[in-house]
């Protein structure tokens, strides 16, 4: 069937020069390439990349901090503007090609440098798995301290900086120190469940996430039903909730909603190309995006309930304001949360579970991570994908040595400082160009008929809209308002050195200038005008002819 195919092409396309015929061995990717093994698979996949640490250490505090009820205004609004539209661009565009993210731009090649940002910015990911290591320690019960001031000088503050971190051993960034031995067992047996995740594929993860997808959504109930129970727990909740619509006015929240919205969701990393490249032809990728975007946000907005309640009964508990007990990041999962779960019946218990949540959420985000990198690369260098094995470990274990820079005493700063610059402004970047490459340069309206071949329906005129004029022109917006807000960093009262916020731009730079010297050197590098150059070497035209069910489509010149 794949040579009558190829016989009407050769009766049907007139422009049939030798670059278009060698892109015929795509058709036997399309092919061979493997599936997942069930719907629910990739679903959970996908949710599990996508709920991750941020949802509940930063949106909740994010939300409460911002106007309460009034921040959903801005949230939701960047949500059905731009967040979903470009969910379902990229779930759609990696189904279409059914390749990752760096081969996948040979429908424009000269954006092809964008996959630099995403290998860059999938380090932050890595570094969760880091940032789980310390879970282990802290499953220890500390005494309950006789005066409390915010997180300071607490037993649960002291055992995670002193015992766990050391960082009182280190002077700064600049001293960093040896990796504590404890930690780097924690991150070597993180590092083995990675790869024996990853090492086969679609088919050996997408059972994994039968566990660590659900695991949060199970703890949360269960913290949750546990929280509302404490005295103090409803004071917390309506401190979460409180609307105060005068913050509205403030730039700054509508920057933190739209930010937010992209490191919750995930568009820009690859990851989605990745997974979606694995599904078969004609599945719904537009119910898919609608629904595990939805499931992202309302997991934030419900993490906020559990976290407040406990927040309200530790504010209760001191005698201070909920102000004094609020905090994001690792202050709240590795040291707040923990001191109020040693104060319940049980707390072993409570502890245990609450941990294995943390660890479930950072070993999904870190195996979207690495499955788009692996993904990537296979497809454009074919000897890796014979190899996957062996590449995989060699991820694994190339992601190992970067994240032992995270838990030295002076980890926490790297973490910071990557944190803020690698997956900052340069994963807003990534997804300006690849709305832009796909909207602009590939066309909407090819985009769409891709689409209607897959589903039998094209996006509608809101979709379009949004693709081609709201989303590049809201993303281009934010990528200016973050470098113009962007201040030095800063980890509680340690200020880091101007050296360091330098080389943190310095790592954000590297990669988003891939994106224009690519593109120059494409230009340069072979003939013809601008828009010659663009669709050169696209063969997506012969990706219309694909086969589906036995059936062959129609092929479309350009």
């Amino acid at each position: 069937m794949l040579l009558s195919c190829v016989q009407q092409m050769r009766t049907g396309i007139t422009r049939n020069t030798q670059e278009q015929w060698n892109s015929l061995s795509l058709f036997y990717d399309l092919e061979e390439r493997e599936t997942w093994g069930k719907k629910i698979d990739f679903l959970l996949s996908v949710i599990g990349f996508a709920v991750d640490l941020a949802n509940v250490w930063r949106f909740p505090y994010l939300c409460y901090k911002n106007g309460g009820g009034a921040f959903l205004i801005p949230y939701i609004l960047f949500l059905v503007i731009a967040g979903m539209p470009l969910f379902y661009m990229e779930l759609a565009l990696g189904q279409y090609n059914r390749e990752g993210a760096a081969t996948v731009w040979k429908i424009c090649p000269v954006f092809k440098g964008e996959f630099s940002l995403s290998l860059l910015s999938l380090y932050s990911i890595s570094f969760l798995t880091s940032a789980s290591s310390p879970t282990s320690h802290l499953l220890k019960k500390d005494p309950l301290p006789t005066s409390y001031a915010k997180y300071k000088m607490t037993p649960a503050a002291e055992f995670y900086e002193r015992g766990v971190l050391h960082l009182h051993e280190s002077r700064g960034i600049q001293d960093l120190g040896m990796p504590r031995w404890e930690l780097v067992l924690c991150l070597v047996a993180v590092v083995f469940l990675l790869y024996f995740s990853l090492w086969k594929g679609v088919k050996s993860s997408g059972k994994v996430v039968y566990i660590t997808a659900t695991m949060p959504y199970v703890v949360l109930f269960v913290l949750l039903i546990r929280g509302i129970t404490l005295p103090g727990a409803m004071d917390g909740i309506r401190a979460y909730l409180h609307i105060d619509f005068k913050q509205l006015n403030d730039p700054k929240v509508w920057i933190d909603a739209a930010t937010q919205i992209f490191y919750s969701l995930g568009a820009g990393f690859g990851v989605l190309i990745a997974f979606a490249s694995y599904n078969k032809f004609d599945n719904n990728c537009y119910r898919d995006a609608i629904l595990t975007s939805t499931v992202n946000c309302v997991t934030s907005f419900f993490s906020g309930f559990a976290i407040f309640s406990v927040l309200g009964y530790m504010a209760y508990k001191h005698g201070v304001r909920i102000e004094d007990v609020a905090t994001e990041g690792a202050g709240l999962v590795f040291i707040i949360y923990p001191e109020a779960i040693s104060t319940l019946p049980g707390s072993t218990f409570w502890a245990i579970v609450f941990f294995i949540m943390l660890l479930t959420l950072g070993i999904d985000s870190s195996m979207g991570g690495m499955e788009a990198v692996i993904t990537g690369l296979s497809d454009d260098f074919k000897i890796l994908k014979r190899n996957r094995k062996l590449f995989t470990f060699a991820t694994a274990f190339g992601t190992f040595l970067v994240a032992l820079f995270c838990i030295t005493n002076g980890g926490i700063y790297v973490l910071t400082l990557l944190d803020n610059y690698a997956a900052g402004t340069s994963i807003l970047f990534a997804v300006l160009i690849e709305a832009i490459g796909v909207s602009w340069f590939y066309g909407v309206d090819r985009f769409s008929e891709d689409i209607e071949r897959m589903m039998g329906f094209k996006p509608g005129l809101y979709w379009r809209l949004c693709w081609k004029f709201v989303s590049p022109t809201f993303l281009l917006v934010v990528v200016i308002a973050s470098i113009v807000t962007s201040t030095g960093l800063s980890y509680d009262d340690y200020v880091f050195p101007s050296w360091s916020n330098v080389i943190g731009w310095g790592v954000a730079l590297s990669s988003m200038m891939f994106v224009p010297v690519y593109a120059i050197y494409k230009f340069l590098s072979m003939p013809g005008t601008f828009k010659q150059v663009s669709v050169k070497t696209n063969p997506s035209h012969l990706r219309s002819c694909c086969l589906y069910n036995g059936k062959i489509n129609q092929i479309k010149s350009i």
